[in-house]
């Protein structure tokens, strides 16, 4: 009775494609908020979405990892070696991303105000645990940021050669296609 899963399920899928639209678009708000200045309408609204939806990805985040440890998930398909890169890959990203959790939180709570979530909650401060947390955090929240996306076009280009080059199903499983 125990037979392998072949495809994604729809939550998986979901999560992967929501999360993939909200990293690109908040790294794209990160690069466009950094250059506001203070008489701009812009110049507290976009960092308040900013981190609100920052830290919905976040909740998310945890959920996935979740999800993935109580669903099981389709063989990583190709060579040995792609298999290992692959794992690594995913490590990587959710790495990545919980470091970019940390660091947004660290910047954004260096005053001592904590974090409105959408107007729904705020997510209370620690304060300032480290002299200059704010430009400390900030720039690894710039570096990662940019590795994220980096590794994510990656993984991108590695799920485009799966489909192009070797044929196999692994975008296919992705995109909620069921093999023939």
């Amino acid at each position: 009775m125990n037979k392998a899963v072949k495809h994604y399920d729809w939550v998986s899928i979901t999560l992967h494609w929501a999360s993939a639209i909200v990293i690109i678009g908040l790294f794209a708000v990160g690069l466009w908020m950094v250059d506001l200045n203070y008489y701009s309408s812009w110049y507290t609204v976009a960092p308040h979405w900013h981190k609100s939806v920052g830290l919905t990805l976040a909740a998310v985040t945890l959920f996935r990892l979740l999800w993935k440890t109580v669903k099981q998930q389709p063989a990583i398909e190709g060579a040995a070696w792609e298999k290992a890169l692959a794992k690594l890959a995913h490590l990587v990203i959710y790495v990545l991303l919980f470091g970019l959790f940390v660091s947004g939180y660290l910047i954004s709570t260096s005053d001592g105000r904590g974090i409105d979530v959408f107007d729904w909650l705020t997510v209370p401060s620690m304060g300032e645990l480290f002299p200059d947390q704010s430009d400390v955090a900030g720039e690894i929240h710039e570096y990662l940021a940019y590795a994220l996306i980096g590794l994510a076009t990656l993984h991108a280009v590695a799920a485009l050669k799966h489909h192009f080059v070797n044929k196999d199903n692994t975008l296919k499983k992705m995109l909620g296609v069921k093999e023939k």
